[in-house]
């Protein structure tokens, strides 16, 4: 197990608009406000375009239509993020996965993050799985 011990900080909500490319704006936001570690906690609304990449797979598969947000979760920083989306179509059929760029806001999208303080999220290659895996790290605020 790899761990480190942070403290609750600011929470912040964001709303993305129409159009906006989910996974591109969250990257933007934690770099310009130089965001070390922050969770999910909630997201609703929808998009016109998800684009997931199943686990196991190399290429993102990309659903189109009138798409509802019913889940996105995950840790985000300035030095990278790692994402889920869950959505569902008009006969409520869900699809979820890897959160990948080409996400697309119908609507809007209303995310709650909650920043957490006295830790950095740094991802690296990890040897034992061959990704860029979550190492925290603790810091001194």
């Amino acid at each position: 197990m790899i761990a480190a011990r942070g403290r609750p900080y600011t929470v912040h909500t964001l709303r993305l608009l129409p159009g906006q490319d989910v996974l591109g704006r969250l990257r933007e936001w934690a770099e310009r406000e130089g965001i070390e570690a922050a969770s999910l906690v909630s997201a609703v609304g929808s998009v016109s375009t998800a684009a997931i990449r199943y686990g196991g797979k190399e290429e993102a598969s990309r659903l189109t239509g009138d798409l509802e947000v019913c889940a996105l979760s995950g840790t985000i920083s300035r030095h990278g993020s790692h994402l889920h989306l869950a959505v569902a179509d008009a006969e409520g059929r869900m699809s979820g996965g890897h959160l990948m760029e080409g996400t697309l806001v119908r609507t809007t999208l209303e995310i709650v993050l909650q920043e957490i303080g006295g830790v950095r999220f740094v991802r690296r290659k990890d040897e034992r799985t061959g990704y860029s895996e979550l190492f925290p790290e603790e810091i001194k605020p």
